[in-house]
């Protein structure tokens, strides 16, 4: 792709750089900014960097948030009981977005797998387990893509918190094995949430 213009291309450079933006797609984004007025493309650029530069992790849920903690942490609406184990902040939008969820969240930051270096100490496991021993947690729910590694995860946190009061439950297999959660349509989402089933299902944790 042949440019005219140095700023041009290197805008373009930058916008390819996303996940699913190629090169055509970041020159109609670069084309579309020159549209706009300076003013418009000044407030985008300053709500980006903002973005970056002040977005922070809740201590409690490790959700993306504003303030240290997040907003769904802080509602007293929520079911404080229960806890839906995820594996990162897309699969809270996804369950947020079925609006049939009023508890809370673990985000882990991951799956353990260990090909990919990706053990316990990577992920968010230890606060997890102090959460279940320190807070009124009755049940974890565990929401993992239903591939291997999520059910090694799975397999690993009931067995760290096997001996404390809490039962485990895991989202309803209307998920194909394999896929991924963020991807799962609205409806099957909140299906699985609704029918979810214990643990013992499906690992045995003894």
């Amino acid at each position: 792709m042949i440019f005219s213009s140095k700023l041009i291309e290197d805008a373009v450079q930058e916008f390819s750089r996303l996940p699913g933006i190629g090169k055509k797609t970041a020159l109609r984004m670069v084309l579309q900014l020159l549209k706009m007025d300076a003013g418009e493309v000044d407030e985008f650029t300053r709500a980006v960097s903002r973005m970056r530069h002040d977005i922070r992790f809740c201590k409690h849920c490790h959700n993306i948030s504003d303030t240290d903690v997040c907003v769904i942490c802080v509602n007293p609406g929520r079911n404080r009981s229960q806890v839906c184990v995820v594996e990162n902040i897309r699969d809270v939008i996804a369950i947020e977005s079925t609006q049939q969820y009023s508890g809370l969240y673990h985000v882990l930051g991951g799956i353990l797998s260990p090909l990919d270096g990706v053990g316990p100490e990577q992920l968010q496991i230890t606060t997890l387990c102090d959460r279940v021993k320190n807070e009124s947690v009755t049940e974890l729910i565990m929401a993992l893509s239903p591939t291997i590694e999520g059910d090694t995860t799975v397999y690993y946190i009931a067995r760290q918190v096997k001996d404390l009061p809490v039962s485990i439950t895991t989202i309803a297999r209307g998920i194909a094995f394999g896929g991924e959660l963020e991807y799962t349509d609205e409806m099957t989402l909140a299906r699985s949430i609704a029918k979810r089933l214990p643990i013992e299902n499906y690992v045995n944790v003894k």
